[in-house]
């Protein structure tokens, strides 16, 4: 019915593949019986064994003893039961062997759907437990197709594609199928079909993963990455702190002429980077988070988290940022709702119909409300610095 080839395989299988024998015999068991039932009758009380050990398969039938036989599927006789042990009493569970031939080949058949079946589900998880490790890191892949706007990673040492959205990659990211592309895990589902492997190279890891390969001083912990914010494409703001004396964060991140980060936009496809030096005092952690634009001075309301920051007239338009990027930036940065106006908000002295420019950001908005008078500045003023 089943030779030792068979168990030869399932020898194979476990010492290769790393996969349990005894899973897969347990399993096989069950469906053996399930099979056998549907040929002999499903009322039938039996059960297929396999003994590895003997090369052997076998098949019991289990009946009750007795006094008088109404079910013969699940019944036997007090007398019949006594021909095969005369201790069987009534109520006793008799255990006959059942010789069918015909059952070889269903059990072939049977034995080879269940083998592959088990094999794709055990192979779907070790992929799973194997990629549940590379969530939250950076991979090198390579691209394997492109359907619309989705692009389908292949990822190294696996059977599994990364799927990067159009919404996690980076504006101006331009791909051919073969390219090696970086990307960062950002999720991991498992669904029937195998764990679905979601990729991105907009979300904030990307940018921090990037730091922690390009950046020694990062790796090693001698600068932490205190917070990101990011508009993926467009302006990234990442606030460092030396955890030893006497490192400077900043230039450990920018590298010898720049080599460093230079590295890290050009994977972001040139998108701007503001390296922020942490402080504890948010006064000044607020106005450098604020660069490139000069601050003259910060006010906070700590009931309220707020602050107000007054920049030079020419320089609110920097401090903003084009559509208040900028300032939106910092805001979620430090975690502060940011007011910034201009020097001559603050002179003493102002005519009744003197125009006011206001901005509040919220750190947890996207949303950027300025005063009419706002877009009346920038004209004078020029277009703002992204």
């Amino acid at each position: 019915m089943v030779n030792k080839d068979f168990f030869k395989a399932l020898d194979d299988l476990e010492a290769e593949r790393k996969i349990n024998k005894e899973t897969f015999i347990a399993t096989l068991e069950t469906a053996l019986t399930s099979a056998y039932k549907k040929m002999y009758g499903e009322a039938k009380s039996a059960m297929v064994k396999l003994y590895p050990e003997r090369n052997t398969i076998r098949i019991f039938s289990y009946k009750t003893v007795v006094e008088n036989v109404e079910d013969p599927d699940k019944e036997i006789s007090l007398e019949e039961a006594r021909q095969i042990k005369k201790s069987y009493k009534v109520g006793d569970i008799v255990s006959v062997e059942e010789t069918t031939k015909d059952f070889g080949r269903i059990a072939a058949q049977t034995a080879k759907q269940v083998v592959m079946q088990k094999l794709r589900e055990m192979e779907r998880q070790q992929a799973a437990d194997e990629l549940s490790e590379k969530e939250d890191e950076l991979l090198t892949t390579v691209v394997k197709r492109i359907d619309d706007d989705i692009v389908y990673v292949q990822i190294a040492g696996t059977h599994t594609e990364g799927v990067l959205m159009k919404n996690d990659q980076i504006p101006g990211d331009k791909f051919q199928v073969g390219d090696r592309v970086k990307v960062y895990v950002k999720k991991i589902k498992d669904s029937f079909r195998g764990p679905q492997v979601q990729v991105s190279r907009s979300n904030i890891g990307f940018v921090r993963k990037l730091f922690e390969l390009e950046i020694p001083e990062i790796a090693s912990g001698d600068v932490k990455i205190k917070n990101i914010a990011r508009e993926a494409g467009i302006r990234t703001k990442v606030a460092v702190q030396a955890t030893r004396p006497n490192l400077d964060p900043v230039g450990a991140c920018v590298g010898n002429r720049g080599a460093r980060i230079n590295t890290i936009v050009n994977e972001l496809n040139g998108e701007k980077i503001d390296l922020v030096e942490y402080s504890d005092d948010p006064l000044e952690y607020i106005a450098r988070a604020l660069s490139p634009a000069k601050v003259l001075s910060v006010e906070t309301n700590d009931s309220l988290n707020m602050s107000q920051v007054i920049v030079p007239d020419d320089k609110l338009s920097l401090a903003i940022g084009k559509s208040g990027v900028n300032v939106r930036l910092a805001a979620k940065l430090t975690g502060w709702k940011i007011d910034v106006k201009p020097e001559s908000y603050v002179k003493p002295v102002k005519e009744e119909k003197e125009t006011e420019y206001e901005l509040t950001e919220l750190a947890d908005d996207d949303s950027f409300d300025t005063m009419s008078d706002l877009d009346e500045f920038e004209e004078i003023n020029g277009d703002d610095e992204n």
